[in-house]
């Protein structure tokens, strides 16, 4: 099947989560990056374009929306990987060209872009993906698929947490290009850790648990010293249906890398998982001795093997995670090409709803910790 042709909105040769979705959209030979909008200006842009090896380069979003819909051979998908701040217009733009949007989280920095953002992507033919990359490990979705068929019972308990260490001192006071625009509420949001780290929690648990949070008590913290946003979050969850939860993001925990972790428990057995050991789950049920799941391994399901590249024992984790996604986006792009309706096409892959629910459990965070930890609804 001939490759998808992709075009990059953000994402210079210097950027991290650029270099992270252009691996990503390699691994399984599914895209051609062919065009990119990568910097705030055209000679950055060309720059980088150059030294990437991509051979269409652009000054702005808007102008490569509206030459590569006029050419022949133009884009078919998008990435869009700039801060925060930026997706809302991006997207809207190439939406309106029926090109296929794939965008990094948060959806948006504001509520207001993101509930305009998702008029938009209602009324497009196009498809819209959020990047929420953890749902694609092989045993997150082995977990999935265990509370799904019952092995857990009637879930009550829900704990997800996501500790860094990066911003313990002010790195975006020492030319940290990643610190600075994530400390700023201009470009990233309402919402500090809970905004860049904990919408990947609270989304891991409500893709596991097959729950909605109904309703949350936020305490939000600003360690370092004049930081404008929350670097430290603790929340209590109430989920649809009665299960309780807890949820903790942190940027300033010495000792903690990428520590993003869940666990779910039910009246039959519980779950653990953990991403820096990511082909491991544990499964307990209740009164028996604790397993241990491995990915492609003994026990293994259909779901965590249709997601898994090589033989057990071979790690596989966070590109692979993330291939994941523009492999099914890959398919979910064809299958609309073909006919198919959006709906059908998307499956599992996270895309506006997952993106709205991110921003409403920001808006609720940040709502709740300037009432006391009120209990606030989403």
């Amino acid at each position: 099947m001939a490759r998808i042709r992709l075009g990059m909105v953000g994402g210079g040769n210097d950027a991290f989560i650029g270099g992270v979705h252009r691996i990503a959209s390699r691994i399984d030979d599914r895209f051609d990056l062919v065009a990119g909008a990568l910097s705030s200006t055209p000679e950055k842009s060309a720059a980088s374009a150059e030294a990437l090896g991509i051979p269409r380069s652009y000054g702005s979003f808007e102008e490569m929306a509206e030459a590569e819909a006029a050419r022949e051979d133009g884009i078919e998908a998008v990435s869009i990987v700039t801060p925060n701040h930026v997706h809302a217009a991006a997207a809207k733009a190439f939406l309106a060209k029926g090109i296929h949007v794939i965008c990094d989280k948060p959806l948006t920095s504001t509520l207001e872009d993101a509930e305009a953002l998702a008029a938009s992507v209602a009324e497009a033919e196009a498809l819209f993906i959020l990047t929420h990359n953890y749902t694609g490990y092989p045993m997150i979705r082995q977990a999935r698929a265990m509370v799904a068929s019952g092995d857990l019972g009637e879930i009550r308990i829900v704990q997800a947490e996501y500790p860094q260490d990066w911003l313990t001192a002010p790195m975006e006071n020492e030319g940290v290009k990643q610190a600075e625009w994530r400390t700023d509420p201009a470009r990233s949001g309402a919402g500090g850790s809970v905004g860049d780290i904990g919408t990947h929690a609270h989304n891991l648990a409500c893709f596991v648990s097959g729950l909605q949070v109904e309703s949350l008590a936020a305490d939000l913290q600003s360690w370092g010293k004049g930081r404008k946003l929350d670097d430290n979050a603790h929340m209590m969850l109430r989920f649809a249906g009665g299960a309780r939860g807890m949820l903790w993001s942190s940027q300033v925990a010495p000792g903690n890398e990428n520590a993003l972790k869940l666990r779910v428990y039910g009246d039959k057995g519980g779950l653990e998982w953990s991403q820096e050991d990511p082909n491991y789950l544990w499964f307990t049920p209740l009164g028996e001795p604790k397993r241990l799941i491995t990915r492609n391994g003994a026990g293994a399901s259909e779901a965590s093997q249709s997601v898994s590249r090589i033989p057990g024992g071979h790690p596989e984790g966070y590109l692979e995670g993330f291939a994941t996604i523009y492999n099914e986006a890959a398919d979910a792009i064809r299958a609309v090409q073909g006919g198919a309706s959006r709906e059908s096409a998307m499956g599992v892959l996270p895309g506006i709803a997952a993106g709205m629910d991110g921003m409403r459990f920001i808006n609720a965070c940040v709502t709740s910790s300037a009432n006391d930890a009120a209990w606030t609804k989403l």
